[in-house]
């Protein structure tokens, strides 16, 4: 299947690990050209040689989208690179689960602020582009109350109302916007290997809580950023797509 992304150009944030970098080798994969950033250098370096030399482009900048500056000028360095912007995918978050006056600050600043912070910054980018497209990363804990309520999930609460938002006000400007709601994943140096080893019975838990005994991997979940962001979906905005192997039970109206 063809979802025609070939030369077309990509932004996504938190690109080095998890489900962020599974989303890059995604759209390089269908021949779209990518600009990646998250916080540490060596990181960004790591993977931006690991990822390069293919037919698509692949350029990695070390930032931290809670710096109001450091942002636009990405974003604006970046679509001159490029040549334009015609995807935006909000990936990163502060994970800052604990329910602590800093964590709510850092989520705020982080997961809510550094989308809106994004995506105002490319809205110009995108609206000069014929296939626009934003995805922002909520999750289930977005949805449904379980242990990360508090700051992570309320926050990613207002991500999937906000994007809601934005489908309807740009929907008349040819530039779509959905969300992906991913369930418990699991990957090398993330959170759920970490709750593993330190909480085995927290861990124990959301395994069980799954149908399908298992967590599902970042290229499972970056199969549907993918999928939304390509001109293949073109009448799909305003969606929130859950990704969690019947993790949830609430029934969506």
């Amino acid at each position: 299947m063809d979802l025609q992304l070939a030369g077309r150009c990509a932004l996504v944030t938190g690109g080095t690990r998890g489900i962020g970098r599974a989303v890059v080798e995604g759209f390089l994969a269908e021949g779209a050209h990518v600009a990646f950033c998250a916080r540490t250098e060596e990181g960004v370096r790591t993977t931006e040689a690991e990822l390069a030399g293919g037919d698509a482009r692949v350029i990695g900048t070390a930032l931290d989208v809670a710096d109001q500056a450091a942002v636009p000028a990405w974003v604006a360095r970046t679509a001159e690179e490029l040549g334009g912007i015609d995807m935006v995918v909000s990936n990163v978050s502060a994970l800052a689960i604990p329910d602590t006056p800093e964590n709510w600050q850092t989520s705020i600043e982080v997961d809510l602020m550094g989308t809106v912070r994004l995506i105002d910054a490319a809205m110009p980018h995108l609206e000069a582009s014929d296939a626009a497209s934003i995805v922002t990363i909520s999750s289930v804990s977005g949805r449904e109350v379980d242990f990360a309520s508090g700051p992570y999930g309320t926050v990613k609460t207002a991500l999937l109302g906000y994007t809601q938002g934005l489908a309807y006000q740009l929907a008349g400007r040819g530039i779509r916007a959905n969300s992906v709601s991913p369930g418990n994943t699991y990957f090398t140096g993330g959170v759920w290997e970490s709750i593993e080893s330190g909480d085995p019975e927290l861990f124990a838990t959301a395994m069980g809580l799954n149908p399908t005994g298992r967590m599902g991997t970042p290229a499972e979940m970056a199969a549907g950023v993918i999928f939304l962001s390509s001109p293949l979906s073109s009448f799909t905005t305003g969606a929130n797509l859950l990704i969690d192997g019947a993790l949830t039970r609430g029934i969506q109206v």
